[in-house]
């Protein structure tokens, strides 16, 4: 058979079957016909809703094939309630009883037929569910478990036949159930925890992002994680075995200023480790919370990270000699399964940080790939001074954001970047954080020359290191933002994820990638990913929020943040800012209000001014708006203050006010348009102030060539606003045909215009009473 006739790719597969039809059909073959045919029915009616392929019919059952585990087991809930309501009112004879069972894995399509171990493992667990329920394996649990609302039961070990490979089973308990039961089995019972990107400013400003897609400035700046506080109770109890957090070394250095150092020898040790595939290694950001001290209890640690493991250690440094102390802590049992105490000259740092890579994995019995001992064994550089300069940039540029403290430090870590391989030409590493360091100066603030520099470093790491990990992934991060590639961007970062499975920034970035694609569905996927090894970062629980928002989940967004609020309490004020842009959108002004009126003043202005105008309470929001002038001056953010001024007074039929703020802000976007070719989202807002000020043909050109720029094609996620945005022109300049027309391509599209946005938002009153225009605003409304 050709290749041509063979494809080979991971799916999430299910199996359903009829409980008691065998018996039905010898009992009365008549009923058991007509209740086949309406199980069908109702089944192929549910898959198109979660992108469900049907892959064929075997008598009773139906095998069907998924784009991802989350879809899978939406669909599979979704078709347990609508029996399980249908049977609430039919007679026991009449009643249609479901198994079903799901698995992620590979597959193979092949002339019509799908074949491999998903089909084959799902076939086997379809039958340990019960009548009516679900039966998920440990991959897909792991996938969903923060994603639906649903306890978990995990089975007894069972054998599956021809199943060579033990897995841990789970039974999904459903909401409507009265008691679980798992039919006698032991198990245990499992909550899974809220997840939740938009970054401060986009949920901030979530009016205007749905207005017209502010939040495309913050949803792409490169900002670095924060750590936050989880409860103890919101992460997983199945911990796998080999699974490790490596917990920032102690510095024992007299000279404090040794500490970049100690945490350098640290992430040196993790970032081997997380190349490792049948390992789970959690990120940086979430172990740099867990500084030393007698606060740090190991057994609570490990089970707010999800690991079995723990390593812990100590660094101290003293002229050209380097003391590494390192252990290995089973934290289930707290017991020290390995231990050991280095004590070398500093040039030898690197082979210490190996040699303990090797030692965890040795001990953790973690399959190596002869790829992944040579990683292990590799140095990064043989010049200690050249290492020193790299790790004090490194903790600049990982240890800081632009929105937190300018763009001062990613300079001065350039500066050592470019020092360090001065003195090292071969330091490949320092080559690609270089590269990391001109995107963010690149990207956040239009830096003349920080692209090409980038590039030019970019090209030195691909000579340097062609398959290591770090490259594949500033390659991905290149074509991201340097040249808004995305499929380009996804395939290095693909190969980035396949060198280095656990790192959560490939599967962070992946995700973006994949929602300018309009690849929800893996986007979603990723971020979950993202969350399981980072699970102290609130940034992918608020990028999953925001992809729920735009494919209008917005009761799993409100859940989601609410969780959220529990389990970072520093960071509940903005994820109660996130709270209410999914309420907002969905047309719920109550909730969206009470979950902002516990914000303070100043820091929630912006919000609640968006509230204010969508109650029409235009006194509020004018003097919500003088408090926002006197704390954020309009040189200090991207987005002028005189722009809410304008929609405001525009409201209000100001129109002398409204064209004096309006002109303020066409001068502040025209100042930001240093590359009117590569700044769709900044023309299109002063298309926006052009067509209040009735410049018509301007507002039209500038409208029209920042669609150009980004159409959907390219980037599905903000070519909707841009569409959005020129819908919004066409109905201020009067051409009401024209703003239907552009509002209808995008009304139905993930990203799109909310039912909330389009029903109280004064900014399209143009439009309201237009047939046209109210069907569209019918068509978005919240199903119950």
């Amino acid at each position: 058979m050709s290749a041509d006739t063979e494809q080979r790719k991971l799916a999430a597969i299910m199996f359903t079957d009829m409980v008691g039809y065998s018996a039905l059909s010898q009992r009365d073959s008549k009923l058991a016909v007509e209740l086949l045919e309406e199980h069908r029915a109702l089944l192929r009616e549910i898959f198109p809703r979660f992108n469900g392929a049907e892959i064929k019919t075997i008598g009773d059952a139906f095998l069907v094939e998924f784009n991802s585990a989350l879809e899978a087991a939406q669909c599979a809930i979704e078709i347990q309630r609508t029996l399980a309501k249908r049977d609430a009112d039919a007679p026991a004879q009449r009643q249609i009883q479901l198994r079903i069972g799901i698995h992620i894995g590979d597959v193979i399509h092949r002339e019509g037929d799908v074949y491999g171990d998903g089909v084959n493992i799902a076939s086997r667990i379809e039958p340990l569910a019960d009548a009516g329920g679900i039966c998920v394996s440990m991959d897909v649990e792991r996938q969903i478990r923060n994603a639906v609302e649903t306890r978990f039961e995990k089975l007894a070990p069972t054998e599956l036949k021809n199943i060579s490979v033990a897995m841990d089973l789970f039974r999904i308990v459903l909401p409507w159930e009265k008691q679980p039961e798992v039919r006698g089995q032991k198990s245990e019972i499992r909550k899974n925890s809220g997840v939740p990107k938009r970054n401060a400013a986009l949920v901030g400003a979530f009016l205007l992002l749905l207005i017209i897609g502010i939040g495309w400035w913050w949803t792409t700046l490169p900002h670095k994680k924060l750590a936050s506080t989880a409860p103890e109770g919101s992460q997983p109890q199945n911990i796998p075995e080999k699974s490790i957090a490596v917990l920032p070394f102690e510095n024992l250095s007299k000279e404090e200023e040794n500490a970049f150092f100690a945490g350098g020898v640290q992430d040196e040790i993790l970032s081997n480790l997380a190349k490792i595939a049948d390992l789970k290694v959690i990120s940086r950001t979430s172990v740099m919370k867990y500084k030393t001290g007698p606060e740090r209890n190991l057994r609570e640690i490990a089970k707010v990270l999800g690991v079995a493991h723990i390593v812990e250690g100590s660094v101290q440094r003293a002229v050209n000699r380097v003391r590494v102390s390192a252990q290995l802590i089973d934290a289930r049992s707290d017991t020290h399964v390995w231990a050991e105490h280095y004590d070398r000259d500093v040039a030898d740092v690197f082979a210490i940080q190996s040699e303990i890579a090797q030692q965890i994995a040795a001990q953790l019995r973690a399959k190596l790939s002869p790829q992944e001992k040579a990683t292990l064994a590799s140095r990064p550089t043989q010049d200690t001074e050249a290492y020193d300069l790299y790790l004090r940039a490194k903790e600049l540029v990982h240890g800081t954001s632009i929105l937190d403290k300018g763009p001062g430090e990613i300079s001065s870590a350039v500066n050592l970047l470019e020092k360090a391989v001065a003195r090292d030409p071969k330091f490949a590493s320092a080559y690609c954080l270089l590269v990391e360091a001109n995107l963010n100066l690149y990207w956040g603030q239009s830096m003349p020359g920080a692209r090409e520099r980038a590039e030019v470093a970019l090209q030195a790491a691909r000579r340097l290191a062609p398959e290591a990990a770090e490259t594949h992934l500033v390659e991905g991060l290149f074509f991201y933002w340097g040249k808004r590639d995305y499929d380009h961007a996804l395939e290095s970062l693909e190969k980035a994820a396949r060198v280095s499975p656990n790192n959560a920034d490939v599967f962070r970035f992946s995700a973006r990638v994949e929602r300018r694609l309009g690849r929800w569905a893996e986007a979603i996927r990723h971020q979950f990913r993202a969350i399981e090894l980072d699970p102290r970062d609130w940034q992918p629980r608020n990028e999953a929020i925001s992809s729920y928002v735009a494919i209008r989940d917005y009761a799993t967004a409100e859940r989601m943040a609410d969780r959220a609020i529990a389990d970072f309490p520093e960071r509940a004020d903005f994820f109660r800012t996130v709270k209410a842009e999914a309420a907002f959108s969905a047309g719920d002004l109550k909730t969206a209000r009470a979950a902002l009126n516990t914000l303070s003043v100043p820091d929630s202005v912006w919000q609640l001014w968006g509230v204010a105008i969508l109650e029409h309470n235009y006194k509020e929001a004018e003097r919500l708006l003088s408090v926002w002038t006197q704390h954020y001056p309009a040189d200090e953010t991207l987005f002028p203050a005189s722009f809410l001024e304008g929609l405001t007074a525009r409201a209000t039929g100001q129109s002398e006010k409204a064209r004096s703020a309006f002109g303020a802000a066409r001068q502040h976007f025209s100042g930001l348009l240093r590359e009117p070719n590569e700044q769709p989202m900044v023309l299109s807002h002063l298309a926006i102030a052009d067509a209040a000020l009735g410049r018509k043909e301007e507002a039209l050109q500038e409208g029209r060539r920042a669609v150009e720029l980004m159409p959907i094609s390219r980037d599905p996620l903000f070519g909707a606003d841009l569409i959005r945005n020129l819908a919004l022109i066409y109905s201020w300049i009067g051409e009401r045909d024209r703003a239907i027309e552009q509002l209808s391509s995008v009304a139905s599209l993930p990203g799109g215009p909310s039912y909330g946005e389009l029903k109280f938002d004064p900014s399209w009153d143009e439009l309201r009473g237009d047939p046209r225009f109210e069907k569209i605003i019918a068509s978005l409304a919240p199903k119950d």
